[in-house]
Order: structure tokens, then C-alpha cells, then sequence
């Protein structure tokens, strides 16, 4: 796994001795040749529709309760014949209910035995990856400044300033693990009370075995208590201390540093799994004990940092991963991720999750706000969505920050920048509890109070003024004006749409209609831009992809955007795609973004 989370290749239907089964990846047949033992994911096709969950709660700190137990009830059904099948075969494996899925071990003849199962849905690799780090360069000695030369650039000490520092918020990440008792972090965990440590419901190590191959771990296996593995590095350590750390001696190297933390390993020193990832990712949601049992969503994660990606070349399973990152962002949880590393080049924002539109990506830049050569760029071509990324950017070289064993370093790289967002949401959300859980508004705050910061890079055909492009996004965070920004009033008129579901039909005859409302009086014409983007359904296979702009005359109050729906006449699970709405004028959204599902009506 790199450091900034998964990519993966398309899955394929295959014919195994003639009969049509549940969609298999290519790679587990590779991987299960000749008589070898692989790792793989089982999706099964019972799945939960988290928009419409979510849409159930009327309160924020409803929503993650609902959706976890829709969530769990759901893989407990539905997953309880396949696991007892697992048990007989006498067969390691692993089960997941953020995504309905099971990680297993096994050869050929169980892939071939589970993908003729009808609650199988695919197949998906879980194979083991390793990358370089989502830093760029070696850690670097630092002397400290007190206030570190970015948390000034942001202006977050000018929020502290007025009494707030993220306290309140609870702040995640899932990366090597984490120091907790360097003295900038260990005041700031969730399971310190000054005296004594309690780490169930505060640390979980997705780690249980030997992944990169070399037999043993500094940390061993599933650890009992927050430890770092990566020797050398510390990435989980430096990342945690850029969003909260501060020793109280001088070495104020976090923005939140009112925040408190949970963490969660993903990797054996830098090599991990999907299923790792989404183990995380499910703790989070829902943290449990030590033991991994007792799962109480109350506990939750308000945000989470993010910064790993997998390149196409490691490959990860894409489709459960993007599931999970959409659960997550379902149930008000904010995602902030790297945007990689592999710039400057256009286009080079191409693994998940930063190029999924339910991630706000961020970029690097240094002191003086020009872009890292390393940061990735959009648009997003992987995906053919020619999505705009990254979605914004932070300060990403030479940060100084904690490591493990009390010390300090500086490092570049996205994965510098990325807690820099994460940490100013805690900021907001610990300042205007109305906005906390509201990701959609959340992401408007950021991006309209961002300085904005242009380029003659051209990617995507941006022009020298263009903002937002693909090189800065909106531009450099500025808590400060994120605070303001979400301080002023909120004006009258308000444009607002739904989610919808539409039957996917026969002949292309269904049409998924969004209405979007103009609610308040406004001082002239209303436009708002939108264009749809890829979930699990895809433009041109499922839809219709859609773009353009609406334009609410005086006395016009609705408008309604018809996409088609591309039918076919296969047995699947139901899809998403999104309506994303972006650049409003004379009005504010209430939302940027409404889920449109395709229920499939074959039989």
C-alpha cells in the first residue's frame, strides 16, 4: 500500500465449466493458479442503500447508529449460509459489514465453489501491496519554532485565538499506527485520562498476521495497544502530529490540538491489504473493544485522515473500497485524502480513494503556496469522469512533526497536506456544532474560503485565471476564513434537491428526474452548474452521463434535470451514480451532491 488508499482493475464475468457465475477478478485466477493459495474478497449481493438510511435520521447523531445497524443486520443474514460453507471447508476468512463482504483465504476449487453460490455477487483481489511512502524524500532533522511555519500559513492559530481548538471532535486516521505516548499526542488520546490508558474503543490493529512476508512485525500482531511499525519513517506518528499534536513545551506542530485521536494500523510495515483498509474504515463507524466485539457507533469518528493510495501497477479491490468510503461520508464523516504523489504531469490524481467524488482530495504546496512537483494533478481520466481534482491543497513540504520515540522531523509529500484539512473540519465543527456531520456543506465552507491560487499548467484545458483547476483546486486552506466563512450569516435563498431512486426499465424508456428548488427571494437570476459522476453505476454503461447549468428566472422556483438510464437485462445489484451541483450565484446550496440509484427490475 502507498502512503497518501486502493485501486483496481475492472472486474470480469467468467465461464467456469460452462455455467455463468458470480463475477470473478481476473487476478484471483491468476493468483489461484497452479494449486496456489490466495486472498480474496467475497461481495455478496445483499447490500444496504446508505443514502436512503441516512435521509431516515433526522439528527446528525442518528444517522451512524441507523446505518450500522442496518449495516450489521444485513452481513448477518445474508452472510450466515456462506460462513457456515467457510467453517465446513474448514477455511480461513474474515467478515465485514461495512461492505457485505468476507476476506478469505483459499485455492482454485473454494473460488470456484463460492462463485457458484447465488448470494455471490463478485470476487474481488485481496492480494498484499507495497509502495513508497505518501511523503516525498527522506525525514529530515527540524529545530522547532513553537507555532510551525504551517499551522501559521493556515491561520489556525487566529482560531484558537477565539477559544477554539477541535475540542469536542474526534479525529482518525488509519495509517502504520501511531506513538501514543510522544509528548505531543499521548494528552490528546481518546483512552488516556491523565493517569491510566483504556484502549478498547480507541485503537484497533487490522494487522492479525504476517502480510509483507518477512515473518514478524516491531509491533507484532494485533496489537494490543496504538504502536508504529515503520522504522525510520513513523508516517502514522507525523501525520497524527500534523492534525493535533502539541506538547505543551514549545512544539505546537497541530492544528486541532484541542481534538482527541483514535487510530487504526492498516499495514505490516508498509504492505496491507484491502480488507485492512476496510477494517479500518469499519472500526471507525463503529469502534469496538479489544476483542473486536461490542461495536458502538456513538463512539464514531467525526474525521478521518487518509494518506495512502494503491497504484494501478499493485492493484486493490475498487469497488468494495469506494462502497466503504461512501458509508462513510453517509454517515457524516469527513474524509480528507491525499491527492498522491505522482505529479507534476496532468491527470496523475488517478488512484482511489482520491479520485472518487465522494472524497475531498487535497494537494500539496509549500511556504510561498506554489504546488509541490509531486502533487498530483487532475483531471481524473482512470475513471473517464474527467473529474476536477484535487479539491483543494495544504501546506505538504518540509512539515515538521512528531515521531516515534518523542522525537521531531520534517517530510513532503500530500500526506503532510492532508491532515492540514481533516484537522481545520475539526476546528469548524468544534466552533459551529449546527455544521458538524454536514460533509456536503462542510466541503462548501472550505472551498469558497480557500485562497485562490491559479496556474498556466493548463490541465484540462484550465485557463491562467481558472479557479477552481486542476492543479490547486479551489486553492490553500485558510481555517481562518473557513471560520468566518461559516460564521456569517446564512443567506435566504437556498437551492435544495433530493436524492431518487429510478427502475433501471427495459429499451433506455426510464428517465431518473432531479429536481432541484429555489426557496427565498433572491436580487436576481439564479445559476447553479452541475454534471453527474460515477458510483458503482458508470456513464455510458448505466447512464447517460448529464452536465450543464440551470437558471432560475424571477418566478421560476423548480427545475428539473432528466438523465437517461441505460438498461440491460442482467440479474445485479442496485447502482448509484451522483448529481454533483457546483458554483451557485445568487443562492446557496443546502447540498452539493444527491445520490440517484438504479433498482434492478430484471427477472
Amino acid at each position: 500500500m502507498r502512503f497518501l488508499a486502493a485501486i483496481g482493475l475492472g472486474t470480469m464475468l467468467v465461464m467456469l465449466g460452462g455455467v455463468s457465475r458470480a463475477w470473478i477478478d481476473p487476478r484471483v485466477l491468476a493468483d489461484t493458479a497452479n494449486g496456489r493459495n490466495a486472498h480474496f474478497l467475497v461481495v455478496l449481493r445483499s447490500h444496504v442503500e446508505v443514502a436512503d438510511v441516512a435521509r431516515r435520521a433526522e439528527r446528525h447523531e442518528a444517522r451512524a447508529q441507523l446505518l450500522v445497524g442496518d449495516l450489521r443486520s444485513t452481513a448477518r443474514a445474508s452472510q450466515a449460509s456462506l460462513v457456515a460453507d467457510l467453517r465446513a471447508r474448514g477455511a480461513r476468512f474474515r467478515p465485514y459489514w461495512i461492505v457485505n463482504a468476507v476476506a478469505v483465504e483459499g485455492r482454485r476449487s473454494l473460488v470456484e465453489a463460492l462463485a457458484a453460490r447465488p448470494d455471490v455477487e463478485r470476487i474481488e483481489t485481496n492480494r498484499a501491496f507495497r509502495g513508497a511512502s505518501g511523503s516525498h524524500g527522506p525525514l529530515v532533522a527540524a529545530r522547532g519554532t513553537g507555532v510551525e511555519w504551517n499551522i501559521a500559513k493556515i491561520h489556525a492559530p487566529e482560531v484558537w485565538q477565539a477559544g477554539d481548538t477541535g475540542q469536542g471532535i474526534v479525529y482518525a486516521n488509519a495509517d502504520t499506527g501511531v506513538d501514543w505516548t510522544h509528548p505531543a499526542l499521548k494528552r490528546q488520546y481518546r483512552g488516556w485520562n491523565e493517569t491510566a490508558a483504556a484502549h478498547d474503543y480507541n485503537w484497533w490493529d487490522a494487522v492479525h498476521a504476517d502480510i509483507d512476508g518477512n515473518g514478524t512485525n516491531p509491533c507484532g500482531f494485533s496489537a494490543a495497544a496504538p504502536c508504529d511499525d515503520l522504522t525510520g519513517v513513523f508516517h502514522g506518528t507525523h501525520t497524527m502530529g500534523t492534525a493535533i499534536g502539541d506538547d505543551g513545551a514549545g512544539n505546537q506542530i497541530g492544528v486541532a490540538p484541542g481534538a482527541r485521536w483514535i487510530a487504526c494500523r492498516n499495514m505490516d510495515q508498509g504492505t496491507g491489504r484491502p480488507s485492512t483498509y476496510i477494517e479500518c474504515l469499519q472500526f471507525f463507524l463503529a469502534p469496538t473493544d479489544l476483542q473486536g466485539g461490542n461495536p458502538n457507533p456513538a463512539l464514531h469518528a467525526d474525521v478521518v485522515g487518509n494518506s495512502y493510495d494503491c497504484p494501478p501497477a499493485e492493484t486493490c479491490s475498487a469497488g468494495s473500497l469506494q462502497q466503504a468510503v461512501e458509508t462513510m461520508r453517509s454517515a457524516g464523516i469527513f474524509m480528507a485524502v491525499s491527492a498522491g504523489n505522482s505529479g507534476p504531469g496532468c491527470s496523475s490524481v488517478q488512484d482511489p480513494p482520491a479520485l472518487y467524488d465522494s472524497s475531498v482530495s487535497v494537494g500539496a504546496t509549500d511556504m510561498n503556496d506554489q504546488i509541490a512537483g509531486f502533487s498530483g494533478r487532475g483531471p481524473v481520466t482512470t475513471d473517464a469522469s474527467n473529474r476536477r481534482k484535487p479539491d483543494v491543497v495544504a501546506p505538504g513540504v518540509g512539515v515538521r512533526s512528531s515521531v516515534a520515540g518523542g522525537g521531531y522531523g520534517a517530510k513532503s509529500g500530500t500526506s503532510m497536506a492532508s491532515p492540514h484539512v481533516g484537522a481545520t473540519v475539526a476546528l469548524l465543527w468544534s466552533a459551529f456544532p449546527a455544521l458538524k456531520g454536514n460533509v456536503d456543506a462542510t466541503e462548501q465552507v472550505l472551498e469558497r474560503s480557500a485562497v485562490p491560487l491559479t496556474t498556466s499548467q493548463g490541465c484540462g484545458g484550465d485557463s491562467p485565471s481558472q479557479v477552481p483547476n486542476n492543479t490547486y483546486g479551489y486553492g490553500r486552506i485558510d481555517a481562518l476564513a473557513a471560520y468566518r466563512a461559516a460564521q456569517a450569516p446564512t443567506a435566504t435563498t437556498m437551492l435544495t434537491a433530493r436524492s431518487v431512486t429510478v427502475a433501471e426499465g427495459t429499451g433506455g424508456r426510464h428517465v431518473a428526474t432531479v429536481t432541484v428548488r429555489l426557496s427565498g427571494a433572491s436580487e436576481g437570476p439564479v445559476r447553479v452548474s452541475y454534471r453527474t459522476t460515477d458510483g458503482t453505476a458508470r456513464a455510458g454503461r448505466d447512464y447517460a452521463g448529464a452536465s450543464g447549468t440551470l437558471v432560475f428566472v424571477p418566478g421560476v422556483r423548480e427545475r428539473r434535470i432528466a438523465i437517461r438510464i441505460v438498461a440491460d437485462r442482467l440479474r445485479e445489484r442496485n447502482e448509484t451514480f451522483y448529481l454533483t451541483l457546483t458554483l451557485p450565484q445568487n443562492a446557496v446550496l443546502t447540498r452539493t451532491r444527491v445520490a440517484v440509484t438504479i433498482r434492478d427490475d430484471d427477472r
